[in-house]
């Protein structure tokens, strides 16, 4: 079961919960995949031993100009405008190519080949029981999603056993969060009970559940500040609320000396545990009971 871990917006312990539900489960050997690739940061927890390392990016064309007629073909099927025809040059913007292999493909002499463009890196190793997985990108690049891909592409193939897999998605709802839900039999939106956390969870809720029709449920994080507008929209919609966690001066500190919930308060260990069984049975369930609260 793969499992992706999101939130609409930034600070509200998504990466702590993900970390904290992977850890619950180390007697299953769960996998632990950061696709939050511009600021990974769960190794901060997982203390992880790397052991594998690659770089990867993209392929985009490179113009061979002995064979080049500049008929302007591959910028007319280019639907990025990464390539333009002016007079007798054509201009390559790697920034904006996406490596579909349009323009090689239709180019009608032959003159473009493809090379890499490396936007950064993926690791693999192990954090104790848990398999863990990083992407980091390159810094001044803006195509993450190419990095998410490829170390799900890289990673996931070799437990498709019927272990768990937990995706630790980047905030937000853009393209490198949908790459992290694609493949996801559960979405897990971690919200806070505030205005801004419920303007980004209906943003995030289009995206998982009416966009690429996934199961999701929601975390309410730091519980007992704000108001209960949070709580009303996931009635109202019927979204269940799988877990509360309340605002705690202890998770705070545990947080800031890089220690994990679980190890530091060890009565959660069973919360998540829980939390992880009801996930299952939603996603084979297909259902959206209301208000369903992890005791």
């Amino acid at each position: 079961m793969i499992i992706t871990v999101a939130s609409g917006k930034g600070g509200t312990g998504k990466t702590t919960v993900a970390v904290n539900l992977a850890l619950s489960l180390s007697n299953e050997s769960p996998m632990y995949l950061d696709c939050d690739v511009e600021e990974p940061n769960a190794f901060l927890f997982l203390n992880p031993t790397i052991e594998e390392r690659r770089e990867v990016g993209q392929l985009i064309p490179e113009i061979d100009t002995r064979l080049c007629t500049y008929c302007g073909r591959c910028a007319e099927v280019c639907a990025y405008n990464a390539l333009a025809v002016v007079g007798k040059k054509v201009l390559v913007f790697p920034e904006l190519c996406h490596g579909c292999g349009s323009c090689t493909l239709n180019c009608p002499t032959g003159a473009i080949s493809e090379r890499l463009d490396v936007l950064g890196v993926i690791e693999k190793g192990r954090a104790g029981p848990v398999q863990f997985g990083q992407g980091i990108l390159n810094v001044g690049e803006a195509m993450a999603v190419p990095v998410i891909r490829q170390l799900k592409k890289w990673a996931i193939p070799e437990v498709r056993d019927g272990k768990i897999i937990i995706l630790d998605a980047s905030p937000g709802a853009s393209c490198p969060v949908v790459e992290s839900m694609r493949d996801a039999d559960f979405v897990l939106l971690v919200t806070e009970p505030t205005p801004f956390g419920l303007h980004d969870l209906r943003v995030a809720v289009q995206v998982a559940r009416d966009e690429l029709g996934k199961v999701i449920g929601v975390i309410i994080n730091r519980t007992g500040v704000g108001d209960d507008g949070v709580e009303s929209y996931c009635a109202v919609e019927d979204i269940p609320v799988l877990m509360r966690i309340p605002l705690d001066r202890r998770i705070a500190e545990a947080y800031s000396n890089g220690i994990p919930l679980v190890e530091a308060l060890p009565e959660y260990r069973t919360q998540f545990r829980t939390l992880c069984a009801r996930i299952d049975e939603l996603s084979v369930q297909r259902t959206f009971p209301v208000q369903e609260e992890v005791s």
